[in-house]
């Protein structure tokens, strides 16, 4: 009998996930992992035992990857555990609520070395090995913010549409190889790093107040397209930005 569901197993494929310890990466980390996939969790600690709770074959990789010598452990770390990479997930992200005229170097040095160039580094790492093997996933997460910045956000939002352009532009430059690029941006998502924000009744309502769904979503409903866009089953979807956001982005 034919399995409807053989288009989304990653059996022997190898994946990492970056900020995978907690969220919305942790939710992805898991379901690639059910999926067949021997996953590498990055985290600044503790990644070790979250990714044991996910599988015995799950490692987990210690390391701010916005610290270019954290970072080069990291991928040496993967060369030896996994012997390279199938699927790389960018997920880690960092963000700070400041108005625009008050944002100062640090803030923005800090977002542009994880939120960028982090990534940057990753794909120049491990997507070679993927064109020369002839399979591949890139995925990165971006946000609802490329459409519809938050005011008090203005580098995070604009580094995630930079991030965006970057991946469409591979997409272009490898689809032929075998290798996919591509894109999911969550909207309004139930996190820890959203709980304080969206603990308070009046930005909670605020919120949604701006999503068609009329609802917070959580790191759950961006697992599943995240397996779509790294299983054998997506492998015609290449340069696009495929939304989470109950509508949010409308």
């Amino acid at each position: 009998m034919r399995d409807p569901f053989a288009a989304f197993r990653l059996d022997g494929r190898r994946a990492l996930v970056t900020g995978g310890d907690a969220g919305i990466g942790f939710a992805i980390a898991r379901l690639l992992a059910d999926a067949g996939a021997r996953v590498a969790i990055n985290g600044l600690s503790g990644s070790a035992e979250v990714a044991a709770t996910i599988s015995p074959s799950c490692l987990g990789l210690d390391g701010d990857i916005g610290d270019g010598a954290a970072l080069d452990r990291i991928i040496a770390a993967l060369g030896d555990g996994l012997d390279g990479l199938d699927i790389l997930v960018l997920n880690a992200a960092v963000e700070f609520r400041e108005p625009w005229d008050t944002i100062t170097a640090a803030q923005i040095d800090r977002q542009v070395d994880v939120n960028l160039r982090a990534g940057l580094r990753l794909i120049q790492a491990f997507l070679p090995g993927m064109v020369e093997r002839g399979w591949g996933r890139l995925l990165a997460i971006g946000s609802v913010q490329e459409a519809k910045p938050h005011p008090a956000m203005l580098i995070y939002a604009g580094l995630k549409a930079a991030q965006t352009n970057m991946i469409g532009n591979l997409a272009r430059q490898v689809a032929a190889s075998g290798v996919t690029c591509n894109v999911l941006a969550p909207g309004a998502i139930a996190t820890a790093r959203n709980r304080e924000a969206l603990d308070d009744p009046a930005y909670r309502a605020a919120v949604l107040s701006t999503i068609p769904a009329a609802a917070i979503g959580t790191p759950d409903d961006c697992a599943g397209a995240a397996l779509l866009l790294c299983s054998p089953a997506g492998r015609y979807i290449t340069g696009a930005t495929i939304p989470v956001d109950g509508g949010m982005r409308l």
